[in-house]
């Protein structure tokens, strides 16, 4: 089955403009034309897509994804490259997580002292909580 750049971006939740820029970028070398020019992505194109749009929302570069996808394209000698590649993105991802781990964990102190000023209608609330915190803060 073949998909236009509309039924993809609609599928993917990708804008079509964005689709035609990763293709002018050279990100779609794998995406096929008819033969009036118009993309016509297969279903495994969809793989590949994922994985685009995947590494583009870890903060990568475009110039990086289009590294990647040529490596790709090069077959079994670049499989290092590639494994190293998602290596060190994991490793980086996890260090986000970790830090909206962090922040989370102060939304939620925040969360439970606005709820409890809010049942006990003063802000004098939860001293002994807010220590603690404090005291964990400092020895980090």
């Amino acid at each position: 089955m073949s998909y236009s750049v509309g039924q993809v971006a609609k599928k993917l939740e990708i804008s079509t403009h964005t689709l035609r820029y990763y293709d002018k970028m050279g990100l779609l070398p794998f995406v096929e034309r008819d033969d009036s020019g118009n993309r016509v992505f297969k279903e495994k194109d969809f793989l590949m897509l994922n994985t685009v749009d995947c590494l583009k929302k870890t903060g990568m570069e475009l110039k990086e994804i289009k590294q990647y996808i040529d490596w790709c394209n090069q077959g079994m000698e670049t499989v290092e490259d590639r494994y190293k590649l998602f290596l060190d993105k994991r490793k980086t991802v996890l260090a986000e997580i970790n830090e909206l781990e962090e922040m989370l964990e102060t939304i939620d102190y925040k969360c439970n002292f606005y709820k409890n000023a809010i049942e006990s209608n003063t802000l004098e609330v939860c001293q002994t909580e807010r220590a603690m915190f404090l005291e964990k803060l400092a020895k980090e």
